[in-house]
């Protein structure tokens, strides 16, 4: 293979290293009290993390729960209203504020900030997070200045109240902390401070859930006389951190694409919530339900998304009012309208008129960097596809799904990473979520769980393995390597490198002859005819040991990187030691393949390197051989998908892979497609019944955007990109482009009427590239 290196001699830009902002007290309010309408005591809510499943269903649970003072779940308005001589203007004033679970900050009457759901989640135990805005150009000179911020419950307090829940949860009743700072010509300054002098009333948002929906009487927003004394709260007990991760923001908005009656089809599943704006009576109230798909009969199906799910509107009756919910959001693509009717409908019993309807798609504000265009129109719905699932499921964390669960299982971070990172600047979201891992490992073993924050413990029989499973918990090492090699800042690694030890060391300590024999295997792999979870096709301490290898792998990496070479040899002997315990107990000379001989099972050992050089190619040609039997259909599953692609392209085999993915049939993303999915589902045959909208199995994003296009950070130069595309028959041209921090690299490459392929690169003054001739290995 040739190569040849394009590169300007202009220094890498650096990366602003956001972990390090980290405020371990809480200066910035200086003498600021939590505020709010109940103290945590007087709401009598329940501790601890284990309230999920038939838990929640217990007596003494029920109990418990069913004596929590209703104040405690109340959305409320916080007031403060302060005079500004017209002769003292401030020259600058900054606003820092934390509204738990969530607020909505405004300031004079016009909301601060874009952000929806701020802050961001946490486990508020560990970490809490506040945010910082520039208010200097709002404030009124020379009169009455009105602060307003309105509280919503969040994943900081998940009450049931007669709807869907996954868990529950109770850190506190909503609270506020805020201190706003006055800097002026003079030199002075002054801070106005949340205290037992700011006044609260009910607000118009009668129930919030983050899980159930949320109900809305606007005739309550003329309830202006209704201002009570706040009480100073319990703070919360995470540590106070300035957020740098962009927020959540609403990025796009659909309208309806299709009308049957009162059933929308707004044409898009996302992750967000309806606004509408409606016209009618005082009082009169419509409903709002949504779901991600519909039955046979053409009615809503919320029975995988997590059901009663609605969002209820009490009008004031003073001509078109335009209302969207503020504290929950759901995964849907159709709306039921009850209650009002369609502007232009027959209206014989004078129900409230919609003029609009739209729904609000929120994700993360994390900007797209990232672009792939090829010959192929499927493979092109498939790039979009996984885009709009990730999208849906970028938030605070990166969820599983944004309707039933909303938790952050930790797989999806690493086997979809490469992809992640090409698409999405992720260099201040990623520093987040590696502080919600650290937030969420044990402090007793070093365990990391299978979700950050750790919302709920999973417990009982048959939920160990969700609890935690090494080839979740390992994205704790692979997280800070992915931001590494992308961005060339090993800051993460630096910073977390004790928590990494830990977990190995935790790994170490459940091991038994070097093999680790739990968690969840290669989960949702694929057998015809058979509803997907538990893995079926390989064993679970294959898996295991092969993750815990791949973890021990990060960890030598990461003692040679600060510089403890006593670690770096010690662990470097474990590798070895594993890596040999794995082969005695899963590979079989005489067929030449491993564990069960299924494609994960041989797919894995390829890709870390574990097959003894004289043997790889026959593990190979076994992989192959299954891959044929199967029809030229994967077996793989969450786990196992990423290694099986990654094992074809680098070994030669992207026609064979093109051939498994160029299809309309299950297993296949085409299947989805053409059922009318518009985001990534989490069965292959959505048929199923489970969620339509998971990114777990997006992990052939990775080989359109890395492989096919060969866009990749160069492994020798971290924040240094190779750009060495590996074409295949099937596809004649391919475009692709990523922004880089040094500005946007583009790749285009096309078979001349000879059938070479030719390529084009346009690369960034101050980037360092290297440019590999395109090649099938």
């Amino acid at each position: 293979m040739r190569t040849f290196l394009l590169t300007w001699m202009l220094p890498l830009a650096a990366v602003a290293s956001a972990y390090t902002n980290a405020d371990s007290n809480n200066s910035p309010f200086g003498k600021a009290r939590w505020i709010g309408a109940i103290t945590r005591a007087d709401a009598r809510l329940p501790e601890g993390r284990m309230y999920e499943g038939g838990k929640l269903r217990t007596p003494e649970n029920r109990a418990a729960w069913a004596a929590v003072d209703t104040l405690s779940a109340r959305s409320i308005d916080l007031r403060y209203a302060f005079d500004l001589p017209a002769d003292k203007t401030p020259v600058k004033a900054t606003a820092n504020i934390c509204g738990l679970g969530h607020y909505e900050f405004k300031l004079n009457g016009a909301k601060v900030g874009n952000s929806e759901f701020a802050p961001l989640w946490s486990d508020y135990d560990r970490t809490v997070y506040y945010n910082q805005y520039d208010i200097t150009e709002a404030l009124r000179a020379g009169g009455e200045n009105h602060i307003e911020v309105l509280l919503g419950n969040g994943f900081y307090n998940v009450q049931g109240g007669g709807r869907y829940r996954k868990l529950q949860i109770a850190f506190g009743p909503p609270t506020l902390l805020m201190a706003v700072c006055l800097e002026f010509a003079d030199g002075s300054a002054d801070t106005i401070r949340t205290d037992e002098t700011w006044k609260y009333r009910l607000s118009p948002i009668t129930f919030n859930s983050i899980y159930g929906g949320e109900d809305y009487d606007a005739r309550l927003e003329d309830a202006d006389d209704d201002w009570r004394p706040v009480v100073v709260q319990e703070p919360p007990g995470g540590v106070l951190r300035r957020q740098t991760a962009s927020p959540v923001a609403i990025l796009e908005r659909y309208d309806v694409t299709q009308r049957i009656g009162n059933l929308l089809d707004m044409g898009q599943n996302l992750a967000g919530f309806p606004e509408i704006t409606v016209k009618g009576r005082r009082g009169q109230q419509l409903r709002l339900w949504v779901a991600e798909r519909l039955n046979d009969d053409g009615t809503l199906n919320q029975k995988q998304s997590g059901s009663p799910y609605y969002f209820t509107y009490t009008l004031k009756g003073e001509g078109w009012e335009t209302w969207r919910p503020r504290f929950s959001y759901y995964g849907f693509r159709y709306i039921r309208l009850e209650g009002a009717v369609i502007q232009g409908e027959k209206n014989p019993h004078r129900l409230p008129v919609v003029r609009r309807i739209q729904s609000c798609f929120v994700s993360n504000a994390a900007e797209t960097v990232g672009s792939f265009e090829c010959s192929n129109p499927l493979f092109n719905r498939i790039h979009r596809l996984i885009d709009r699932a990730v999208r849906s499921n970028m938030q605070a964390v990166f969820t599983d799904c944004p309707h039933r669960e909303k938790l952050g299982w930790l797989e999806e971070l690493h086997l979809n990473g490469p992809s992640l990172f090409f698409n999405y600047d992720l260099r201040t979201l990623a520093p987040k979520i590696v502080q919600d891992m650290a937030d969420a490992q044990s402090k007793v073993d070093g365990s990391v769980p299978s979700i950050a924050p750790q919302y709920v413990v999973f417990e009982g029989k048959g939920m160990d393995n969700f609890r935690e499973s090494p080839e979740w918990g390992v994205s704790l090492l692979a997280l800070p390597f992915l931001y590494y090699e992308h961005y060339g800042d090993d800051g993460l690694i630096r910073t977390y490198y004790p928590n990494m030890r830990r977990y190995v060391d935790y790994l170490t300590s459940r091991a038994t002859g070097h093999i680790v024999s739990f968690g969840l295997g290669d989960w949702y792999d694929y057998v015809a005819g058979e509803r997907a979870g538990f893995s079926k096709n390989t064993p679970v301490p294959l898996v295991a040991t092969a993750h815990y290898y791949l973890a021990l792998d990060y960890l030598v990496r990461a003692a040679r990187l600060v510089g403890n070479q006593y670690d770096a040899h010690c662990y470097a002997a474990l590798q070895a030691e594993v890596g040999q315990a794995f082969n005695r107990a899963f590979f079989h000379a005489d067929s030449l393949s491993y564990g069960t001989g299924s494609q994960c099972s041989n797919a894995l050992p390829l890709f870390l390197g574990l097959v003894p050089e004289a043997d790889r190619e026959g593990v190979l040609a076994h992989l192959v051989r299954d891959i044929r039997a199967h029809g030229t259909r994967l077996t793989t599953g969450d786990v196992g998908n990423r290694y099986l692609f990654q094992v074809l392209a680098r070994n030669g085999l992207n026609d064979l892979l093109y051939e498994m993915m160029n299809h309309h049939d299950v297993p296949g993303y085409g299947f989805q497609l053409d059922r009318g999915a518009t985001t990534l589902t989490e069965q292959w045959d959505p048929r199923e019944g489970a969620s339509w909208n998971h990114f777990m199995m997006g992990q052939l994003d990775e080989w359109l955007v890395c492989d096919l296009a060969g866009i990749r950070p160069d492994p020798d130069r971290p924040g240094c990109y190779l750009v060495a595309p590996r074409p295949c028959k099937g596809i004649d041209w391919v475009r692709a482009s990523h922004v880089t921090p040094q500005g946007t690299l583009e790749v285009y490459w096309h078979r001349d009427a000879d059938g070479r392929v030719v390529l084009e690169v346009n690369a960034p003054k101050g980037l360092a590239v290297k440019v590999c001739e395109p090649s099938s290995d």
